[in-house]
């Protein structure tokens, strides 16, 4: 029996840790600069008008925004990950002779557990 199966593709990964942090603290740099701009325009510009409190509010708010963003991570965007898991066709060693043999490894603790004295 084949397997159907196609082997998972690299581009329905998830986003390397390093790519994502990267990412976020590029986009917190920008946020703030944006906020930073807006700062000094709304000292600068004058007369006070409608984009000073516009200035005014980028300035107040942008770093809130700036904050939800970075602290977002990928858990915000669900991504689909395909299954590596392969259904294999199970074959017994005198079918294939070439075929390496299987070792099995099982742990067994060193000290059998203390047993508890009774504090009467």
């Amino acid at each position: 029996m084949k397997s159907t199966r196609r082997p998972p593709s690299v581009t329905s990964l998830p986003e390397a840790p390093q790519d994502e942090a990267r990412r976020r603290v590029r986009r917190y740099a920008i946020t703030m600069g944006i906020r930073t701009v807006c700062f000094i325009l709304m000292a600068v510009i004058q007369p006070i008008g409608w984009w000073t409190f516009a200035f005014a509010a980028g300035a107040i708010f942008l770093p809130y925004i700036a904050v939800v963003a970075a602290n977002a991570g990928a858990d915000s965007t669900p991504v689909t990950v395909e299954s590596p898991a392969l259904e294999l066709e199970a074959r017994s060693p005198a079918e294939d002779p070439a075929a390496p043999r299987v070792i099995t490894v099982q742990e067994a603790a060193s000290e059998p557990p203390a047993e508890e004295e009774d504090p009467r």
